[in-house]
């Protein structure tokens, strides 16, 4: 069999073969944890490949949601349900 077209054989399954290696790392390392990090509703960072919690702002300065709408829609949000808040705010 003429060499050139053995090398090329061997050259296009070599190629074959880092292409399917490449892909499964992909998609082992960067999207079946993006994934599950998408249905757990939380925020994924592609470059750091971190699976981070939101957390709302008001849990960190201590202020309170003083509208109930904005709440409710900032606990769907987060994935937190309809979680009524402990203290609600005197009208």
């Amino acid at each position: 069999m003429n060499p050139n077209i053995e090398r090329l054989k061997l050259i296009f399954i070599g190629i074959f073969a880092l292409a399917t290696v490449g892909v499964g790392v992909w998609q082992v390392g960067w999207a079946m944890p993006a994934k599950k990090c998408a249905e757990a509703r939380k925020w994924w960072d592609p470059s750091e490949r971190v699976c981070a919690t939101p957390v709302l702002i008001s849990d960190i300065t201590g202020r309170v949601i003083t509208d109930q709408k904005a709440l409710a829609e900032a606990k769907k949000a987060l994935g937190r349900g309809d979680a009524a808040p402990a203290n609600p705010p005197a009208k």
